[in-house]
């Protein structure tokens, strides 16, 4: 894999249609009437396009989870304080946050990445790429230069290859950062055009005074930086996070693999929505897994052409909405591996017979 995420980008080619094909076709002969299992059968197809396997099956997953600060918490954006996303770190390396549980459920591994995290960190599970100590306060100037995002995304695309290289074919994202649904906000904004109050959620719980002051600083921001639609990595360094930047490496890695991947919530929403920016193709290797709370996030969702699979009113992050869609993935594969059709069970399909009158 190459050096550049141009180099990355030449890799990710379209989804191999002939075993789309053919996967539609042996669900039509499934026992059940055809497309009756929705958005599953759907998914069985993509899955067969992403891998060029017909019946795939993803023995060894993993959820990616960026950590980085952002300078924009110095605004008071959120309910709580920077120091809660080194804290946080810990906890998901000593498994005791919602996403290690999930994970556990679900039989996938929990990489933790320190991308930007404002503290000198150290564990034998934890994988530092800390590209710097957290994002500038993009209120005031560039959250960071494009030399420093264009780094993330390569170490998010580095992250995946030595994970594939290991046996994973399927990944999910997620993040951590106090601060971040801001700076996701105002990459949402300058990417659709859409008003920062409609971008800005409540994220960790604020109250309405706090989420005007939210919409606010974003719209201060991009009025300083004056980030171009045009140019998703110069929206990515004046007004992004390095988590959002590791995570649009981690989806462009995916895709060059040919493994899907699983978008969580708002702010790897986000980062699939710059990923898309650089690499149209990269949406087919895309699975939506939830809609949150973020007011923000369906609207991303349809930026992107994505159905999400579960409405949960879930507005946590880590990846915990991307990792419970992984019980639905293996539902697809597993119909696809093990359901009868109607010729092996014997079972008459329906379908009226050359010369019989059905009248």
């Amino acid at each position: 894999m190459g050096n550049s995420i141009l180099d990355v980008i030449k890799l990710i080619s379209p989804l191999q249609g002939e075993a789309s094909a053919s996967a539609a076709e042996h669900l039509d002969r499934l026992t059940k009437p055809p497309g009756s299992l929705g958005k599953l059968e759907t998914l069985a197809v993509q899955l067969a396009g992403i891998t060029g396997q017909v019946r795939p099956s993803f023995d060894k997953r993993a959820i990616i989870v960026m950590a980085a600060d952002h300078g924009v918490c110095e605004e008071g954006i959120s309910a709580f304080p920077a120091e809660v996303t080194p804290q946080m770190v810990l906890n998901f390396l000593a498994g005791g946050a919602a996403i290690n549980v999930f994970a556990r459920q679900a039989a996938a591994d929990v990489l933790c990445v320190d991308i930007g995290v404002n503290a000198e960190l150290s564990h034998p599970d934890l994988l530092v790429r800390k590209i710097r100590m957290g994002t500038a306060n993009m209120a005031v100037r560039p959250a960071m230069s494009r030399a420093e995002a264009e780094a993330a995304v390569l170490a998010g695309i580095a992250v995946v290859k030595e994970a594939v290289n290991k046996g994973t074919t399927l990944f999910v994202t997620g993040e951590m950062g106090i601060g971040n649904t801001t700076a996701s906000a105002a990459v949402m904004s300058v990417l659709t055009g859409i008003a920062p109050m409609e971008c800005v959620g409540r994220g960790t719980g604020i109250d309405e005074p706090t989420l005007r002051h939210k919409a606010s600083v974003v719209e201060r921001a991009i009025a300083l930086n004056q980030p171009d639609a045009q140019d998703p990595l110069d929206v990515l360094s004046k007004v992004g996070g390095l988590e959002i930047a590791g995570l649009t490496g981690v989806i462009l890695g995916a895709a060059a693999h040919r493994c899907p991947v699983v978008i969580d919530g708002f702010i790897s929403s986000v980062a699939a929505l710059i990923a898309k920016g650089l690499c149209a193709e990269a949406v087919n290797y895309m699975v939506a897994s939830h809609h949150s709370q973020e007011p923000g996030h369906i609207q991303v969702l349809r930026e992107l052409g994505l159905s999400p699979m579960l409405e949960l009113d879930m507005r946590l992050g880590e990846g915990t909405g991307g990792a419970l869609a992984l019980h639905l993935i293996d539902g697809a594969c597993r119909i696809m591996n093990e359901m009868a059709t109607f010729e092996s069970a014997g079972i008459s399909s329906g379908e009226p017979s050359a010369g019989v009158d059905t009248r």
